[in-house]
């Protein structure tokens, strides 16, 4: 049974357009969201920033302080605030009005994640009246799903100066402690184009671009070398995502790109793999008369990693009775990480409703939810057991 607020506030969050694409017609302002939870945890006796990122882009620190400078640097809970394009033909139902069946509350963003920040003040709401030893810092960021912005602009910041991080991601109620990092990268080679036949008068793009796609799936082989057996794809993963090229059969192509995606294992660097391609490519235009550019096609994400023997891993770990494992989706860890806070990645919704049609939150996930926040702020927070 849900209680009537914590229904209002999934729905009101739900009903609130916040999406965020590479491709500028579909992009959309986050402020919306950011305002209205703004103006909630300010009623829940939370101190909020706003942080601007860019045009319509907006992060949100929240503070409710702690009252003993010795307690540490408090808990920190995170989430996103922007979701993904939807396809609302796919849709059995408004992608913008919650909608509860057999179980289930369906609508954009109830899984992934802005559900997330309702599950937070529903916890908060335990201790309004309890005073903090640690800060609790709630943080919402802006383009998670496209570029990480938001998590880029918070990191320069330094303004979150928590201690230990849990990020409400879907994991279906199981902490994962690392997860891979996340790189979309592209090749573009310009050749020349002529008439198809006479195959001398051009320089074929797509007959370039054939080698390069030969070598970057013996590039993906070697990936295969290296493997950490607790992610379920245990290795690393090149992906050939899209390509465009030629505009006619009878014309020789004189433009060709590809882009594809790689997801590195914790400890491996971005720009040591990019200069790993860039030797694996080498050559080419030398073969075949043209000019290739090969770029990231937006800043990756590196891996994230907290050790095993992390005190707050540990502490979730016995809170849930599981052990904490790895995910292979991208998330904001490695920048609080980057700031020294150990960080553990858990929500309620489940991954494989992610970026789907009909995306849904279980009903039955929700108190479990609450509890293990509940128990976190009252540890962290109320106890203040977050010292560095």
């Amino acid at each position: 049974m849900l209680k009537p607020r914590l229904r209002q506030q999934l729905a009101e969050l739900n009903a609130i357009p916040s999406v965020a694409c590479t491709t500028a017609e579909q992009d959309m302002s986050n402020l919306p969201v950011i305002n209205l939870l703004a103006n909630w945890f300010e009623q829940a006796g939370f101190v909020c920033e706003i942080m601007p990122v860019a045009p319509g882009k907006a992060n949100l620190i929240a503070v409710r302080a702690g009252t003993d400078p010795q307690a540490g640097g408090g808990l920190v809970l995170a989430g996103h605030s922007d979701t993904v394009p939807f396809d609302e033909a796919l849709w059995r139902s408004d992608p913008f009005k919650m909608t509860e069946r057999d179980g289930k509350l369906y609508g954009l963003g109830m899984a992934d994640m802005k559900g997330f920040f309702a599950l937070i003040l529903d916890a908060v709401a335990n201790y309004a009246r309890t005073p903090f030893r640690a800060p609790l810092i709630v943080v919402a960021t802006c383009d998670e799903e496209t570029s990480m912005a938001g998590a880029r602009a918070l990191m320069e910041s330094a303004k979150t100066k928590g201690r230990f991080t849990l990020i409400g991601e879907p994991t279906s109620l199981k902490p994962a402690r690392l997860h891979k990092g996340v790189m979309l990268e592209r090749v573009v080679i310009s050749g020349q184009s002529g008439h198809s036949s006479d195959p001398e008068l051009g320089r074929n793009a797509i007959d370039a671009m054939q080698e390069v796609i030969t070598r970057l799936q013996q590039f993906r082989n070697n990936l295969k070398k290296i493997q950490q057996p607790l992610f379920p794809v245990p290795y690393s993963t090149l992906n050939l995502g899209c390509i465009h090229g030629g505009d006619n059969p009878n014309r020789i192509c004189g433009l060709c790109e590809l882009q594809f995606d790689v997801r590195p294992l914790p400890g491996m660097s971005l720009e040591a793999i990019r200069q790993d391609i860039r030797q694996a490519l080498s050559g080419i235009e030398q073969q075949f008369g043209v000019s290739m550019l090969y770029e990231a096609a937006v800043t990756g994400s590196a891996a994230a990693e907290t050790p095993a023997d992390s005190p707050f891993v540990q502490k979730v770990e016995a809170l849930t009775g599981t052990t904490a494992g790895a995910v292979s989706f991208g998330t904001e860890a490695p920048f609080f990480n980057g700031q020294g806070m150990d960080t553990v990645i858990l929500g309620p919704g489940n991954i494989e409703q992610a970026h789907q049609p009909d995306e849904y939150l279980e009903i039955k996930n929700l108190s479990p939810m609450v509890l293990l926040l509940s128990q976190l702020i009252h540890y962290y927070c109320v106890q203040g057991h977050a010292r560095f």
